[in-house]
């Protein structure tokens, strides 16, 4: 799949962008404040809905303005479509198709796309937070259902949350009764989100620990291994999460974790255990990549996770015109000449590539192609 036309209007700092893209490689080369992570910011929102530089769409709109348009011409194989978004400061977005309205999520999947991005390396060594946005992100760009799943478990753990904060305040018994039935609740939308991530970190881990190997072709052979795994505070160990029963299963699980643990839940006015505060443990050999990674291996780590969801996302589509296009933002000036050289190899078989630079120097030689000054197109803000 490749994006022909990306059009912008009071997008970040874009007051009004049209621009014609090319199949194969393009770079956009720019000083800072240019706007070129703006650019390849616009076309992950849209694959997505959601920005990989900030949780919330408000600093998406250009300052001083009610809504912003992001809108593209995608191409697969001799269909295309035209997908758009209005991201709106106050009130609910909108989103057209082929310049009919439809809701919001039916734009999932239409621009895949997998942004590679300084961000990342909040992967390995941020908090739990961002790999868990990164593993559900994937789970919404492989199967839209799932922004559903989220949006229920959120719903329930507010309104678990609320009841908890209550009852630490004012103890009643029918409250009590009432939070059995949000137990409920909140642990079926749990499990099937748990089960999701487990079933998509196992389909993960073969491409993770390829690409790292790739990468870090330069280490001993004790530090070209690299594994991901999960991690929560409720025992899932004995539910094979490939089973048609896994979700029934962990519902149980679930219901009996909370149960268990009702007493400190009430004292903290919190839910102390559930998909909201599992993990993604990475690890490099037999060591925690987070506190124990050199800063070159932390990058060939957070360049496996993108990779392998790039893997991943081709893999499903099982058509070579689906396959997302990849954005590879600011990335080859954080890496030595070897990793950029690997990481070039592995992505130049993309129908798309979009780079951005501050200087053309930095892209090795097999991913020269079209350059975008984008000086002569935009004007920063």
């Amino acid at each position: 799949m490749w994006v022909s036309r990306l059009a912008l209007r009071d997008f970040r700092s874009y007051d009004s962008l049209d621009l014609d893209l090319d199949r194969g490689v393009t770079t956009f080369i720019a000083p800072n404040g240019w706007g070129k992570t703006n650019l390849v910011e616009a076309i992950g929102y849209l694959s997505r809905l959601r920005s990989h530089r900030v949780p919330h769409d408000l600093p998406l709109v250009r300052a001083g303005q009610g809504q912003a348009i992001v809108s593209a011409k995608a191409h697969r194989g001799e269909r295309q479509v035209t997908a758009e978004v209005t991201i709106r400061a106050k009130g609910a977005n909108r989103a057209r198709i082929n310049r009919t309205g439809v809701r919001v999520r039916e734009i999932l999947g239409l621009v895949p796309c997998v942004v590679f991005a300084p961000e990342d390396l909040g992967l390995v060594k941020g908090d739990p937070g961002e790999r868990r946005d990164w593993l559900d992100s994937l789970l919404v760009a492989r199967n839209p259902r799932f922004a559903g799943v989220l949006s229920d478990v959120e719903k329930a753990l507010r309104q678990r949350n609320a009841l908890l904060k209550s009852l630490k305040q004012h103890p009643n018994p029918g409250l009590e009764a009432t939070l059995d039935i949000w137990d409920r609740a909140f642990a079926e939308a749990a499990a099937a989100l748990v089960i999701g991530r487990r079933r998509l970190l196992s389909d993960l881990a073969p491409h993770i620990g390829a690409h790292f190997s790739t990468l870090a072709a330069d280490a001993r052979e004790s530090r070209r291994l690299a594994s991901a795994e999960y991690r929560s505070r409720i025992d899932y160990s004995t539910i094979d999460p490939h089973a048609d029963d896994a979700v029934v299963r962990a519902v149980d699980v679930i219901v009996e974790a909370v149960l268990s643990r009702r007493e400190k839940e009430i004292d903290r006015g919190l839910t102390l255990v559930g998909p909201q505060r599992d993990d993604v443990e990475l690890l490099i050999g037999d060591v925690p990549a987070k506190g124990y990674a050199s800063h070159g291996e932390s990058w060939s780590l957070a360049l496996a996770l993108q990779l392998a969801s790039w893997d991943l996302l081709r893999e499903d589509s099982g058509n070579p015109d689906d396959q997302p296009v990849l954005v590879l933002d600011d990335v080859f000036a954080e890496l030595d000449t070897g990793r950029r050289a690997r990481l070039a190899d592995l992505v130049a078989k993309a129908e798309q590539v979009l780079i951005t630079a501050a200087v053309g120097s930095e892209i090795p030689q097999e991913l020269v192609g079209r350059t975008v000054d984008l000086t002569t197109v935009a004007s920063p803000r």
